[in-house]
C-alpha cells in the first residue's frame, strides 16, 4: 500500500511539473526589464515584459506585444531556451504514457513486472530528463536577458518554469525510488502459505525441479 501511494504521489507531481512547464513555455511573462523604478517605467510606458515568443510593453492604458519572428536574428539564449522548453514538453506525453502503464492496477497483453518496472523506470528518468531541460532554460534566459538590458523582477512565467521543474525532478526521483526493485523479488520473498496442521505462517518453499525427479 505505501508503495502505491509512493507511485501516485511520484505520478502526480510529474504531471503537475509537466503542466508547468507547458505554462511556462506558452506564456510570455518571464522577465520584466526597466531602466527606472516601476512607476516612472509604468508611467513613462518602458516597462518591459519578456518571453521566448514575444516582447510586451506593459502600461495602464497599454498591452502591446510584438512577436519574435525573426529566428535567426534571436539571441542566442532565446534560441537555445526555446529549444530546450519544447524538448521538455514533447518528453512529457511518453513519460505520462509509460508511468501510467506501469501501474499495477493497469494490465496490458503480456505484461509482467519486469515489463513493467522497465516503463516505470524509463518514465522515471525522462521527467529527470525534463527538469534538467526546465532548469538550464529558465536559469539562462534571465541572465541572457540581464546582459542585453536592466533586468528588474522575474515574471510568473519563469516562477512555473522552476516550480514545474522541481517538481518533475521530485516525482522522477520518486518513481525510481519506488521501482528501484523487481516487485516480483520482493513478493517472493515475503510470500508466506499457512500450515493447517500447525496454524503457523511459514515461508513458502521454492518449487521442486519437476524435469529431475521425472527422469529419476
Amino acid at each position: 500500500m505505501a508503495l502505491m501511494c509512493r507511485q501516485i504521489t511520484g505520478s502526480a507531481a510529474s504531471c503537475a511539473g509537466w503542466v508547468g512547464i507547458i505554462v511556462a513555455t506558452a506564456t510570455n511573462d518571464w522577465v520584466r526589464t526597466c531602466d527606472y523604478t516601476v512607476a516612472t517605467c509604468v508611467r513613462m510606458e518602458e516597462l518591459g515584459s519578456r518571453g521566448l515568443w514575444a516582447e510586451c510593453v506593459i502600461s495602464p492604458a497599454l498591452y502591446h506585444c510584438v512577436a519574435l519572428n525573426q529566428i535567426l536574428s534571436l539571441p542566442a539564449h532565446v534560441q537555445t531556451s526555446r529549444a530546450l522548453m519544447i524538448c521538455a514538453c514533447l518528453l512529457g506525453l511518453p513519460a505520462m504514457l509509460l508511468v501510467l502503464m506501469s501501474m499495477p492496477c493497469v494490465r496490458l497483453q503480456n505484461d509482467t513486472s519486469a515489463i513493467k518496472l522497465r516503463r516505470a523506470r524509463i518514465a522515471g528518468i525522462l521527467f529527470i530528463i525534463m527538469a534538467v531541460l526546465g532548469i538550464i532554460s529558465t536559469i539562462w534566459f534571465p541572465i541572457g536577458s540581464h546582459q542585453e538590458d536592466n533586468l528588474m523582477s522575474f515574471g510568473f512565467s519563469l516562477y512555473a518554469g522552476w516550480v514545474g521543474s522541481a517538481l518533475c525532478l521530485f516525482g522522477g526521483a520518486l518513481i525510481l525510488c519506488c521501482f528501484g526493485i523487481d516487485p516480483a523479488t520482493l513478493s517472493r520473498e515475503n510470500s508466506f502459505y499457512y500450515s493447517r496442521q500447525g496454524g503457523t505462517a511459514t515461508p513458502l518453499d521454492p518449487p521442486a525441479n519437476h524435469a529431475k525427479s521425472a527422469r529419476v
